[in-house]
């Protein structure tokens, strides 16, 4: 948690060098919310290069941990044409309470990609 939080004080002060090495080494212990962090870190290319595979590895990591970043982990799938793995994703997501999530469910409801069967 201590990690984490110096990871956080470090981006809040564009110290994006220093997040990423507090966020590595949390993540190294099994932090999600590093994970999910050093995610962003490598979609927005902020203290490193964007890293499509990295931010994707990361954000699995975070989505299988439990993170909300399952969202995005959907979104990610979605574009990329994988729509049944981003539905797997959406329904996982709204069983752990996602609003977002749930509202992708009931899309895909309404537009016959998901069954009540999946959910």
């Amino acid at each position: 948690y201590a990690l984490r939080h110096m990871g956080r004080e470090r981006w809040e002060e564009g110290d994006y060098d220093g997040a990423f090495e507090y966020w590595t080494k949390a993540a190294g212990l099994g932090n999600i919310d590093s994970h999910y962090q050093l995610s962003v870190m490598y979609r927005e290319g902020e203290g490193v290069e964007k890293d499509k595979k990295r931010e994707v590895y990361h954000l699995e990591v975070a989505a299988i941990g439990g993170h909300p970043a399952r969202n995005n982990l959907a979104c990610f799938e979605w574009e990329n044409s994988r729509h049944d793995r981003a539905l797997q994703h959406w329904i996982v997501a709204a069983k752990l309470g996602d609003d977002v999530s749930m509202k992708m469910v009931k899309e895909g409801f309404q537009e016959g990609l998901v069954s009540k069967e999946d959910f």
